[in-house]
Parts: structure tokens; C-alpha cells; sequence
């Protein structure tokens, strides 16, 4: 039943689906700056009963606004006009996008209640320093910046519905198609600001093909045939890159990257404000966001000290929105689930542990590879850990401030350090590739940058006068380690951590030296 749904956590397809859904009922309204909110909603309502809408900024007002019905689209749709072309031509294309005006602006009535606008980014760094300030313990100071950081409610909206106005792009040729957010969108460690990853999606049609096989005779359809599955990937993705380059209501900058590992679109979508990287499915990376997912949703410290780590390891520059040599933040995140693995008592599930748990429906091959895990989180025990998320941040440095990453690589299938199978500075098993390493672009630089960092970080958590520091109105705990180190006291750095420097500028000049065509190692690295 619905209620029994809504009690339980959901598993990531029914998000998924309910969210897609959702999209499908949303449109989205540039608004004028001096708003009646109550006429636009009551003009709007005219259509159809209004679930749900919220307002935000984005070089203007937008709101966005979620219909009960999806049918009050197409009645609202057959009300709007097409814009005058005086002195523009335009693309007939017509989409979700509208925009709104007062035919007689009236100026704003004392009486109008300003317009709540949702953010759609997050405080700078300095800002959130003075907020971890006033907390009254690390562990709270942990979740302030997981509450800043994390993904809003309308901010996942905006992501789906940025994937519903692709998906509408797609069905003009491929009319089963559906458009899915992956990875950081959908897997519960996205930041406010990140990139949206969407996939393209055929697969719809194909199960409905498998139930109608009766009778002594087959019918399939005449399709252009090619000889591999990527020259299909590629014709079809620059063609849909090319009709959202000249048709796409505020679609900028696209960019096609076909001969990446893993071809993809980039474009920027100005209405939600988003950037978005557009491939065709990839079953591997979609289980990798479930997987996340289903960690993530298990247990409240496992996000707070992945968001804390990586704003930490941002800070410090061990990770860069510029691909390179530097740790990803997916191998970061990586690294704190096998942590949380390898605590005593687990906090989280190896991945073979989730696979024993999988029931006829989890099944899932892929390439030959057994990717099954268990999708119902009520069927996974929680744990009897009750380590504090402070306890578990210092002890996270400490843990890989002394790991041996010459000998050992890091497996989250067993939840255990094994031999490196090559020699890759780093190494972490990719979860269902088995013979990747998810981590192969770091250098031994970047990786000895991190030790120290980590060493130092563990050192600062353990040795720090917090009581004198809140005295005397410094930045303690969290706050302290979010402060790139030498700033504060440059002395006490040199002591303990050796060449730092010239380590950094050996690192960015390899990175340099990789290729000038860094952008492809975006779509590599997925």
C-alpha cells in the first residue's frame, strides 16, 4: 500500500520513478520582477489544481510549478502565445518553458508579501567557517555543513525536471525514450551546485517486447543496422546534441564529446541554472548511484562525514573541479564507505554482503558481470556501531594517514585491504568492474599531498586547545581543518609535514603535462 511506501525508505527505483513522474507534471515560469504570487497561481490554476510550486532566482525569478495532472500542461500549453517575432526570429519548438508578464504592472501593494525564494547554491567557504564557529560540538559542526551542502528538495526537482525537458527533445525521434539523472544527482552525497548527469534511455521499449513472443511466428522492427554499439551512441547523441545546440529553449554552450571513453553532450541549461553532462545509458554507472544510494539512506553519520571529508579535501585542494592527477570525489567517497566498512563493529555492508541479501528481482548481469545487490533496505540489518560521527572523522584521518598504499588496495566487495593487483599510486576496485581502478588517474604526489593532509587533520583534532580556541574567537574542530594549513601557523606546519610545496607544483605541472584536452577526462573518468 501507499502508506506502507511511504513509512519504509524507498528503494532508489521508486525515487526515481515517483521523481521522473513528477517532472513530467512541472513547468517552469520566468517571471517578472514585481510579482503577485496570488494572481499568477490563481491564472495558473485555471488549468488544473496545483500540487505544489516554489520560486527561486536564476538571472530572475522562475517559479516552478507541479501540476496534479499532467493533462492541465497540454490545456495550459494551448493558452499561451507564441512570442511576436518583431525583431527576433524564433524556433517553434514548444516546450515547458513560458514566460510571464503583467500586461498593466501594478506597483507592489504594501500589503504583498515578498516571495520566498528557495536557494539554489550554497555559503561560501568563510561564511560557513563563522557558522561552524558557533556550533557547541564537532559532531554538530559535521551536520550544519552537511545541512548547507546537501541537495534541497526543490533543488532535486529542478535536476528532473532539467531531465524531463531533454527526455521531450528525445521522444520527437525516439518516443520510448526517458532521460534519468545519475551519480550525484540521485545517490545522496550531491552538493548544491553540482553538475547534472543525465542518461538517455531506450530500454523501456525492450521489455514490453519480450512479453508478446507467442505463436509461430516473430515480427521485429527494420532498424538501421550498425557495427558497434558505440557508432549508435555516437550518431544518436549528435543529432540530439545538435536539435538542443539550435532548438532548445535556453540551451548554451553544447558541446558534443564523441570520442571520449564514455561519448557524451555538455551543455549548460540556463532556466534551472544547471550544467549538464548528457550519455547514452550506462547500466554500470547507474548501479554504482544505487549502491551509493542505499548507503547513504542506511545510516545519518555515513553522508555527514563524506560531505565533511570532501569539503575538507576541496579546501585543500586534494580535489579539483578540473580533471587531473587529483583524487576524484567519487574514489574520496569511495574511500570513506570502505572506513565505515572496516569500523568495528561495520557501520555499513561489503558489497558481497548486499549481493547475499539480493532477492530474484535484484538480479542483474551486466557484460557478463554479476551486479546484484539487495534494492529493499528493510532487509539490511543496521548496525550496533554507535561511534560518534567527531570520533569517526578523526579516526578517518588517522586510518589513512598510516594506511600502506604501496602494499594494500581498497576492495568494498570484501570490505578489506588487498594486494594491489598493479602499481597505480592508488588503487580502488571498481565495485562492479572488477578489473578497473576507479582511482588510476592519481599520482604518487597528489596521494603523498593526501597522507600528510590527513596526518596533519588527525593531529589538529586530537592536539587542539578547543576551549582556549573558542576563547580566544579562533576556528576550532571542523572549522580549524577548513582553513588551508601554513595560514593559520605557518610554523607548526613546517615541522611536521616536509617539501609540501614542491610536491604541490610538481603535482599541477604533471597534470598539466597529461593533455591539453583535460575536458575528454571528465567523460573518461566516468
Amino acid at each position: 500500500t501507499d502508506v506502507e511506501v511511504s513509512t519504509r525508505k524507498k528503494t532508489f527505483t521508486e525515487v526515481q520513478t515517483e521523481r521522473s513522474e513528477q517532472a513530467e507534471r512541472t513547468v517552469l515560469i520566468k517571471c517578472p520582477p514585481k510579482l503577485n504570487e496570488k494572481k499568477l497561481l490563481q491564472y495558473l490554476s485555471t488549468h488544473g489544481n496545483i500540487k505544489s510550486h516554489f520560486f527561486f532566482e536564476n538571472r530572475g525569478i522562475h517559479a516552478l510549478i507541479e501540476f496534479s495532472d499532467k493533462n492541465s500542461i497540454a490545456s495550459l500549453q494551448d493558452a499561451i502565445e507564441i512570442p511576436s517575432a518583431a525583431e527576433h526570429h524564433v524556433v517553434p519548438f514548444k516546450s515547458r518553458l513560458f514566460t510571464f508578464t503583467m500586461k498593466n504592472p501594478v506597483r507592489q501593494a504594501a500589503e504583498e508579501t515578498p516571495l520566498h525564494l528557495s536557494p539554489q547554491s550554497h555559503i561560501p567557504v568563510k561564511e560557513l567557517i563563522q557558522k561552524l564557529c558557533l556550533a557547541d560540538s564537532v559532531s554538530s559542526q559535521m551536520y550544519i555543513l552537511l545541512n548547507e551542502h546537501q541537495l534541497t528538495e526543490e533543488n532535486i526537482r529542478l535536476r528532473f525536471l532539467a531531465c524531463s525537458l531533454v527526455r521531450d527533445f528525445a521522444r520527437a525521434y525516439f518516443p520510448d525514450s526517458t532521460v534519468k539523472p545519475f551519480g550525484s544527482s540521485v545517490n545522496t552525497f550531491g552538493k548544491l551546485g553540482c553538475d547534472v548527469d543525465m542518461f538517455l534511455d531506450f530500454r523501456v521499449a525492450e521489455k514490453h517486447a519480450t512479453a508478446t513472443k507467442k505463436g509461430p511466428f516473430e515480427m521485429e522492427y527494420q532498424m538501421k543496422k550498425l557495427p558497434t554499439e558505440r557508432l549508435a551512441t555516437q550518431k544518436i547523441l549528435s543529432v540530439i546534441g545538435d536539435c538542443l545546440d539550435n532548438f532548445g529553449p535556453g540551451c548554451m554552450g553544447v558541446q558534443k564529446i564523441l570520442n571520449a571513453r564514455c561519448p557524451l553532450v555538455k551543455f549548460s541549461h540556463q532556466p534551472t541554472g544547471f550544467q549538464c553532462d548528457l550519455s547514452v545509458s550506462n547500466s554500470i554507472a547507474i548501479k554504482s548511484s544505487e549502491l551509493l544510494y542505499i548507503y547513504g539512506s542506511l545510516d545519518p553519520r555515513v553522508r555527514a562525514l563524506v560531505f565533511s571529508v570532501r569539503c575538507w579535501a576541496r579546501v585543500h585542494g586534494l580535489t579539483n573541479s578540473v580533471p587531473g592527477t587529483w583524487i576524484t570525489n567519487f574514489s574520496l567517497t569511495m574511500m570513506v564507505m570502505f572506513f565505515l566498512q572496516k569500523r568495528s563493529p561495520p557501520i555499513i555492508p561489503t558489497l558481497d554482503q548486499l549481493k547475499e541479501l539480493a532477492d530474484q528481482k535484484d538480479k542483474l548481469v551486466i557484460g557478463g558481470r554479476d551486479c546484484s545487490f539487495v534494492s529493499d533496505l528493510r532487509k539490511i540489518k543496521l548496525t550496533k556501531n554507535t561511534e560518534t560521527v567527531d570520533v569517526l572523522l578523526g579516526e578517518f584521518f588517522e586510518y589513512f594517514g598510516n594506511f600502506d598504499f604501496r602494499k594494500n588496495s581498497i576492495n568494498l566487495r570484501k570490505g578489506k585491504e588487498v594486494n594491489k593487483p598493479e602499481s597505480s599510486p592508488l588503487y580502488i576496485w571498481n565495485p562492479f568492474e572488477q578489473d578497473l581502478n576507479i582511482s588510476k588517474n592519481v599520482n604518487q604526489p597528489q596521494l603523498e599531498k593526501f597522507v600528510a593532509m590527513a596526518r596533519e587533520s588527525a593531529w589538529i583534532l586530537q592536539k587542539e586547545d578547543r576551549a582556549q580556541r573558542m576563547i580566544n574567537k579562533e576556528p576550532w574542530g571542523l572549522a580549524a581543518l577548513l582553513i588551508p594549513f601554513g595560514k593559520s601557523n605557518p610554523s607548526k606546519m613546517k615541522n611536521r609535514v616536509k617539501g609540501i610545496g614542491s610536491e604541490t607544483i610538481r603535482s599541477l605541472l604533471d597534470s598539466l603535462k597529461l593533455n591539453g584536452a583535460s575536458s575528454l577526462q571528465k567523460a573518461v573518468g566516468k
